[in-house]
C-alpha cells in the first residue's frame, strides 16, 4: 500500500511512501512497550526537561513545518505557522503542569475507612494509540502526545494516509528532544491495519480524532479487547445570535468562525441560528464578509481561504449545497467550486433550510455556513439542540439571564459566549451525543490515560 502527500492547491502527487509492514509495525510497537517501562521510572523534571527541549525544536522550526502543513492540507501559511507555535505552547503547559495535575490526593480523614493513611495516586497505563485526522497535523497529535507522555505514558500515532510527511517529521520529534528511543513512534498504515494494532495486549488505551464511523469502529474494537478509548468527533456547532447582540462583532465573528482552517474544523461554527429581530442586518453583513474573502494558493500571506484538503472532501461539500439547493435553499454567496486546479470551494452562506436536506443533517467541513431565522429563544435552542451532535457551540448576547438559560439547556460540550469556539491547553475539551466522550486538554486531559490508583494503609 502507498501513502501519499497530494498537493490540495494542484492535485499533483508529492511524495510517495510505502506502508510499514507487519514486520516493522511488530517492531515499533515493542519500541513503544520497552519505552514505556523506562518512562514511567523517570521523574517529573526530567520529563519536563526533554518537553521543554521538545518544544524548542518545534519553535526553531514553525516556518518550515507550517510550510509543510500547508503543502500537505492546504491551510493558509500565517495559520499553520501558528498551529506549530500552539502545539509548542502546550508542550510547554504540560511540562509545567503535569506534576501538579497528577499530584498525589489524600483523604482528609482516613479514619472514616478504617485506615491510618488514604489517597489516590496517578500512574501511566502504557503504549497510548492515537488515530489522529489531517485538519490539524501536529496540534491534533501533540495536544494528545504532550499529555501523554508527561504522565509517562509512550504515544503510537497512526495518522491520517494524507499527511505521511507531517506523520514521519513527529516520528522523530521527541527522540530529538531527548526522550527514551520509542516514547513516540509513526505507525505508516491504512485503516485496515489499525484493529490488529489496537488488539495488542502490550497497547493500553486508543485515542481518535475524527469521523463519526470512523470512532464507531475504533470504540468498537477496543471495548471487545476491554481497552479505554476516547473519542473526539464530528460537530455541526450553533452559533446562536439573539436580539441583545452585538451584530456587526457577531458578523464578523461568524466569518472566521466559519472559514478558520478552510472551514475544516469540528468545532468551527457551521450552523448560524440568528432572532428575526436581527436576521436581516446579520444576514447581510455576513454574507457581504464570505463574499469578499481572498481564495487562493495557501501559500501566499494574502490568502484567507484555501483548498479542502482532498477531492473527495470537496465533492461531498458541494454535493451537500447542490442537494439544498435543489430541495429550495437559496445562496447568499457561494455555492460552487471556482474553475481551475486543485480543490477549491467558494466561501457559501446559505438560508431557507429544512429538514430533509442532507445539509441540516450532516456536518459540513468546508467553508459553508447554515443560516436560520428564529422568533425566539425557543427556538433558537430547538435549531440548535436538533443536531446529533455535541461539541461546542457560541451564544451572542447581553442579557444575563438569558445567558444563564442557554447556558442551562445547549447540549453541547462547551459553549462560548460572545465569541468563537477555539481550543486551549488551559480548558478541557470534548463533546457529547455523537461528538463523542472523554476530554482532552486541561487536568482532564493528562488523567484520561492514567489508571487512577486507591491506596488504603491500616
Amino acid at each position: 500500500m502507498a501513502i501519499s502527500t497530494v498537493n490540495p492547491t494542484t492535485g499533483v502527487t508529492e511524495q510517495v511512501f510505502e506502508a510499514h509492514s507487519a514486520e516493522e509495525v511488530e517492531r515499533r510497537i515493542a519500541c513503544a512497550d520497552e519505552a514505556a517501562k523506562i518512562l514511567r521510572g523517570t521523574s517529573y523534571a526530567r520529563r519536563a526537561e526533554w518537553m521543554k527541549a521538545t518544544a524548542q525544536l518545534l519553535e526553531a522550526e514553525a516556518e518550515e513545518l507550517g510550510r509543510l502543513i500547508t503543502l500537505e492540507m492546504g491551510k493558509p501559511i500565517a495559520q499553520s505557522v501558528a498551529e506549530v507555535r500552539k502545539s509548542a505552547a502546550s508542550m510547554h503547559f504540560y511540562a509545567d503542569n503535569a506534576e501538579k495535575f497528577l499530584a498525589d490526593t489524600p483523604l482528609e480523614d482516613p479514619s472514616v475507612v478504617g485506615a491510618s493513611k488514604a489517597w489516590t495516586t496517578y500512574q501511566p497505563l502504557g503504549a497510548v494509540l492515537a488515530v489522529m485526522p489531517w485538519n490539524y497535523p501536529i496540534w491534533q497529535v501533540i495536544r494528545f502526545a504532550a499529555p501523554a507522555l508527561m504522565a509517562g505514558n509512550t504515544g503510537l500515532l497512526k495518522h491520517a494516509s494524507n499527511v505521511p510527511q507531517s506523520a514521519i517529521y513527529l516520528d522523530t520529534l521527541f527522540e530529538r528532544g531527548g526522550f527514551p528511543a520509542g516514547s513516540f513512534r509513526t505507525l505508516l498504515i491504512g485503516g485496515s491495519a489499525v484493529a490488529p494494532v489496537i488488539a495488542d495486549p502490550r497497547v493500553k488505551a486508543v485515542t481518535l480524532t475524527g469521523s463519526e464511523p470512523a470512532g464507531r469502529s475504533v470504540a468498537s474494537i477496543a471495548a471487545d479487547h476491554v481497552k479505554k478509548s476516547l473519542l473526539e468527533l464530528g460537530g455541526s456547532d450553533p452559533f446562536v445570535v439573539m436580539d441583545s447582540a452585538n451584530v456587526p462583532a457577531a458578523a464578523a465573528t461568524a466569518v472566521r468562525a466559519r472559514i478558520s482552517n478552510n472551514g475544516q474544523s469540528c468545532i468551527a461554527g457551521k450552523r448560524f441560528i440568528v432572532h428575526t429581530d436581527v436576521y436581516d442586518e446579520f444576514a447581510a453583513e455576513f454574507a457581504r464578509l464570505m463574499g469578499e474573502l481572498v481564495v487562493g494558493d495557501p501559500m501566499d500571506p494574502a490568502t484567507q481561504v484555501g483548498p479542502l484538503a482532498t477531492a473527495d472532501g470537496r465533492d461531498e461539500l458541494a454535493g451537500l449545497v447542490d442537494d439544498a439547493v435543489a430541495l429550495g435553499a437559496q445562496v447568499l454567496v457561494g455555492g460552487s467550486a471556482p474553475q481551475g486546479e486543485g480543490y477549491f470551494y467558494l466561501p457559501t452562506v446559505i438560508a431557507g433550510l429544512s429538514d430533509e436536506m442532507r445539509l441540516v443533517q450532516e456536518e459540513a467541513f468546508g467553508p459553508v455556513a447554515s443560516l436560520y431565522r428564529v422568533r425566539d429563544r425557543e427556538e433558537a435552542l430547538q435549531v440548535a439542540n436538533q443536531t446529533t451532535f455535541g461539541l461546542s457551540s457560541a451564544l451572542w448576547t447581553n442579557d444575563a439571564a438569558e445567558e444563564q438559560w442557554f447556558l442551562e439547556r445547549l447540549e453541547a460540550g462547551a459553549v462560548f459566549i460572545n465569541g468563537m469556539t477555539v481550543s486551549n491547553q488551559e480548558l478541557p475539551f470534548g463533546g457529547i451525543k455523537r461528538s463523542g466522550f472523554g476530554r482532552e486538554l486541561a487536568a482532564e486531559g493528562i488523567r484520561e490515560f492514567c489508571n487512577l490508583k486507591t491506596v488504603w494503609k491500616a
